[in-house]
């Protein structure tokens, strides 16, 4: 004993402080595969499903992590196979996930000491991408802040609505909640077997939940700067003003390009009239971002919509937020790298700042490491199925990027392609580079740099 406290906590304590200081990458990878394990245990119970018997493993851990990582892949229906503890256990794993294990805990942190120190600092600097360490009490506050009354008003705005089309308060209080954590969270989970695809007309329950997704996409540090300097956009950082920036551009690029391929389909927009073929136009638009939720069968898009939503699943959403893929800023960089090379420009600019060469060479290496797992494991899911390349690509990217949409294979893959699904889920939350940081030994510092040669490039 020592302070009252057993050797073994001790020992404990000291052990997560130095792996906090030394690499809290690879803390946040053991804690959030920790939690994942914690949730596929609950729902590995016989409460956890209607039925009363006990989910298959595969079945409860490709839910748990789908549910942590917020993505919204099921391979069993969560209005029907989960009892109601079930859903409340995948609710509350949304609810973590969204906010980031490491956030979390420095949350609890904060509670005990009323302070921040060091560890907790570089804990949540890791999950949220805080340079200053400043920042990340503020950013904490704005991270439970915004989500919760977001969350709240996004869930008073739908149950009157859901009450109003039939259901009762207690059924609309519970589906309100439910479309409004999983929104903010890009989770894309749903909790009615036929999902939103009944209210595909319906501005009241939509529009809520695109403005939900949207502002849980841009990320907590882009919530904070713009809250900070809500009446002065000037004031705005670098990366909230090409966040902001870029998000508009896709979202209305890819509701655009949606409406204009789907506009005489069959099967999706063309039984709708002009009013609900807008709102679906921006719903497919938004979704992509890693919101996961769709109002018209995936299934029956054109392969070329299907295209479409790979790049911008791929994209993802902002930094540190909630949604996935390569981010929004990655995507932007190598652009504004692009424009100052064709320009003959030296440097790489955006809004009176110039971007260090760093950040070219982080956004390079993010996106050749993304799509080459995403390569590898579509070639895995080839060999494991007998889908076509086209259904292998959508259902692999929105699985890395943590989209969540489907053309509706996914409860039908071998157990084996289940678990390559699980593992790009938990890749594509807690970041390539921050595996790539977890996972190495130690950084190389060179004192001598080499001579300059310039190769011959395309």
């Amino acid at each position: 004993m020592a302070g009252g406290l057993p050797r073994a906590l001790i020992s404990g304590r000291e052990l997560v402080d130095r792996l906090a200081r030394q690499s809290p990458a690879r803390l946040a990878l053991g804690v959030f595969a920790t939690v994942i394990a914690l949730f596929t245990g609950l729902l590995s119970t016989g409460w956890a499903t209607a039925s009363g018997e006990r989910a298959p493993f595969v079945d409860a851990l490709f839910t748990a992590t789908s549910a942590v990582c917020v993505t919204g892949l099921v391979t069993v229906p969560i209005g029907t196979y989960w009892s109601t503890a079930g859903q409340v256990v995948i609710l509350l794993a949304i609810k973590i996930g969204g906010l980031g294990v490491m956030t979390l805990a420095s949350l609890l942190g904060l509670a005990v000491s009323r302070r921040l120190g060091l560890t907790q600092r570089l804990l949540v600097s890791s999950e949220t991408k805080t340079t200053r360490l400043g920042e990340v009490g503020s950013l904490i506050r704005t991270v439970i802040v915004t989500s919760t009354l977001l969350e709240v008003t996004i869930a008073v705005v739908l149950i009157p609505r859901f009450r109003l089309l039939g259901s009762g308060w207690g059924e609309s209080a519970w589906h309100g909640l439910f479309y409004a954590v999983s929104a903010f969270n890009n989770a894309g989970f749903i909790p009615t077997q036929e999902g939103l695809a009944p209210y595909v007309s319906d501005w009241w329950v939509l529009l809520p939940i695109i403005i939900g997704v949207f502002i849980g996409s841009l990320g907590f540090p882009v919530i904070l700067n713009v809250a900070r300097n809500l009446r002065r956009p000037r004031r705005w950082s670098l990366h909230a003003k090409l966040t902001i920036v870029t998000s508009v551009a896709l979202v209305a690029f890819g509701a655009v390009v949606v409406a204009a391929f789907e506009w005489t389909n069959p099967g999706t927009f063309h039984p709708l009239d002009w009013p609900a073929t807008i709102l679906a136009s921006l719903f497919a638009g938004v979704m992509p971002r890693s919101g996961g939720f769709s109002t018209v069968d995936v299934g029956q898009m054109h392969e070329g919509t299907w295209l479409l939503n790979d790049a911008l699943m791929f994209v993802g959403g902002g930094s540190a937020s909630t949604a996935g893929g390569i981010k929004v800023t990655t995507l932007a960089v190598m652009l504004l790298a692009i424009l100052a090379e064709a320009r003959g420009d030296r440097d790489v600019e955006a809004f009176g700042r110039r971007i260090p060469r760093e950040a070219l060479q982080v956004a390079i290496a993010v996106s050749l490491v993304s799509a080459t797992i995403v390569l590898v494991a579509s070639l895995l899911l080839l060999a494991m199925t007998g889908l076509t390349l086209d259904v292998v690509l959508f259902e692999v990217i929105s699985a890395f990027a943590t989209a969540g949409l489907s053309t509706g294979v996914t409860a039908d893959l071998p157990t084996a392609a289940k678990y390559v699904l699980t593992v790009l889920m938990f890749i594509g939350r807690t970041g390539t580079m921050t595996l790539a940081a977890a996972l190495a030994l130690r950084s190389r510092r060179r004192v001598i740099r080499l001579p300059e040669e310039r190769p011959i490039i395309g």
